[in-house]
């Protein structure tokens, strides 16, 4: 066949998948959004990052970066975007290093003066992760008692912002949903006790698309794009329920109740369920038919509260802020195992990312624990410590590890200090 026709015939065949799809096409190298490549944190098959490292061990370049911020670096070719705050100057930025050298290129600051006057002790005022369409990034932050989103173009230059809406919150422990592109649309919520709702803005001028309305109740959890029965669903956690939307316009799909009022993990899914783990004021997580009907397939009173779960394979994985993980049969909620795997007193909020037959958990010491992803039993494969602190997921592309950590430094290490570090083999 001839190459030029060849060549229009695959670009054609991906345009057209994209269109159904309703997604962006990105590459192996790329982690373009909150947990990654299909929003479950799960790397692309293709990758094989390392299990093992340290300070130097496998390091290929670490460097000190600026402010305070829980948000995961976003990967897109060689640039790498994270969110970040000064809470000292009082500002909230976004700024790009050089994958290959880790190098700052540019910082970008997005607000000063006014961010929210008081916030829980383990959130920061830049816990939410960018998003990418490949031509923009996008970033939401609380501020001015409100919630805003923000584009810029790759190199760093505003090109507009909108209001979601006001923010005010009873437990008044700050924002951290990050936002999420679908097709020529980027996705906020926005569940508070002021001005609760879901919008989705047009990615060209930020003109709104379309808006759907919430109780004013407050909830963090980001919402995510998936295939379940046959079809693209909007799902979402949260207020008393777990929901599904059109995507394109925001219409409610379904809807089935869950005890829990307050959910912070995305939630995963397979090809006919969705799953679902909060939270306050009661632990459950739940199994829901995707089916359109709603109907719960099973429950418990475990909990995934901050973090994401992981589903791989059928089994699914709970992790918990005391540093315990569980193993469930997904199709009926059969426990398989469960185990600590940090101490008591190290907590745990990154969400777990999964690579080559391998599942991350990074607890907020510093200490990643990769374990074997299998439901027999816990088979822990290695541990690694980065600095101090870790509280931002890790992101896993182009057989790399992407990680954000903390050390505390100076006399009485009262100096804290953000790192981000590219761990791969040499």
């Amino acid at each position: 066949m001839n190459s030029s026709i060849f060549r229009f015939l695959a670009i054609t065949c991906i345009t057209i998948s994209t269109m159904f799809e309703g997604s962006l096409v990105f590459g192996q190298d790329d982690w373009s959004r909150w947990r990654g490549p299909n929003g479950n944190g799960i790397a692309e098959a293709s990758q094989k990052p390392p299990i093992k490292w340290g300070d130097q061990e496998n390091v290929v370049w670490k460097v000190k970066t600026p402010g305070r911020g829980h948000a995961s670096p976003i990967v897109l070719g060689n640039q790498i975007f994270l969110a970040t705050a000064d809470e000292a100057k009082k500002t909230q930025s976004v700024y790009c290093v050089d994958r290959k050298s880790g190098e700052i290129k540019w910082e970008t600051m997005i607000n000063e003066g006014e961010i929210p006057a008081r916030i829980h002790p383990n959130n920061t005022y830049a816990s939410q992760s960018v998003a990418t369409n490949g031509k923009q990034i996008f970033v939401v932050f609380e501020n001015r008692k409100s919630c805003y989103l923000t584009a810029l173009d790759l190199e760093g230059k505003k090109l507009w912002e909108q209001k979601v809406g006001d923010y005010f919150s009873k437990y008044s422990f700050g924002f951290g949903t990050s936002p999420i592109v679908h097709a020529d649309k980027v996705i906020v919520t926005n569940q508070n006790d002021k001005d609760s709702a879901m919008v989705a803005f047009n990615t060209a001028d930020g003109s709104v698309a379309w808006r759907t309305d919430f109780p004013k109740t407050t909830s963090y959890s980001p919402p995510v794009v998936a295939k379940v029965g046959g079809k693209l669903q909007l799902l979402l956690s949260g207020q008393k329920s777990v929901a599904s939307y059109n995507p394109d316009d925001g219409t409610k799909n379904w809807e089935t109740a869950a005890s829990w009022e307050v959910t912070c993990g995305t939630m995963v899914w397979d090809e006919e369920s969705v799953y679902a783990s909060g939270g306050y004021p009661t632990a459950q997580t739940v199994a829901v038919n995707g089916d359109g009907s709603g109907t719960m397939l099973w429950e418990n009173n475990q909990r995934s509260y901050e973090q994401s779960m992981l589903l791989h394979e059928g089994y699914l994985y709970i992790f918990t802020e005391a540093g315990v993980v569980a193993c469930y049969q997904a199709k009926d909620g059969t426990q398989m195992w469960k185990e600590r795997f940090s101490g008591s007193k190290v907590g745990q909020s990154a969400s777990p990312v999964f690579a080559n037959g391998h599942i991350y958990i990074t607890a907020e010491n510093g200490e990643t624990l990769v374990l074997k992803a299998t439901s027999e039993k816990m088979m822990e494969v290695a541990r690694n410590r980065l600095g101090d602190e870790a509280f931002a997921s890790l992101a896993i592309c182009g057989n790399q590890i992407f990680a954000r950590y903390a050390t505390y430094e100076g006399e009485g290490k009262k100096d804290r200090q953000e790192w981000l570090i590219c761990i791969g083999e040499k």
